[in-house]
């Protein structure tokens, strides 16, 4: 069984779960609580069978656009530090990945990767030099699989888009192991 623990910059409770230890580091952030965000299932499997070192981060839902993003891309940043992460894959579902491209795009130098599960239709462009894998539910009516080819479609030469058929806007949860087997197989080439 995970732990959660707490990390609280500047008096905000910022919760987070760490599994695993192995050489490839991933970041994923939630805006939900993290004994329910969906991403549970996910990350135990790239710890345990593929041997990554996961780490969720449960963001507080102050706000849901650009700005507020960019400040919970701070927390993130924070509790990356405070456990040490030199550089990590960061991603997440739906607001959470948007999250997600605000920390990649405020810290380039810090992150190997963006991983975006159901990519929302926002306006913060990708960060420049970095791998991004986008992957969609087919069936995703809230954040369908046009959003990711348009994101895709803006730097074709190192973003790539999967789809999971039969699947729609909770595909980590209705879809886990697969979803899981898709990030293991892109992020083990890195």
């Amino acid at each position: 069984m995970t732990q959660q623990s707490i990390f609280e910059p500047d008096g905000r409770a910022v919760p987070y779960i760490v599994e695993g230890e192995g050489p490839v580091s991933l970041v994923l952030v939630t805006v939900r609580d993290l004994d329910s965000d969906g991403l549970g299932v996910v990350a135990h499997y790239l710890a345990e069978e593929a041997g990554f070192h996961v780490v969720r981060i449960g963001l507080q839902a102050d706000g849901v656009d650009a700005a507020a993003a960019r400040a919970q891309a701070d927390d993130v940043l924070a509790v990356i530090d405070d456990l040490g992460l030199e550089d990590t894959w960061i991603g997440g579902h739906g607001y959470g990945g948007t999250v997600a491209r605000a920390f990649a795009a405020a810290h380039t130098d810090r992150s190997n990767g963006l991983l975006l599960l159901g990519a929302e239709d926002d306006d913060t462009p990708l960060a420049p030099a970095i791998p991004v894998l986008i992957v969609q539910g087919a069936d995703d009516t809230v954040t369908p699989p046009a959003n990711g080819e348009r994101l895709q479609a803006t730097a074709p030469e190192r973003a790539s888009v999967k789809t999971l058929e039969g699947a729609d806007h909770f595909f980590p949860v209705t879809h886990p192991i697969e979803t899981a087997v898709i990030i293991e197989e892109y992020l083990d080439w890195d």
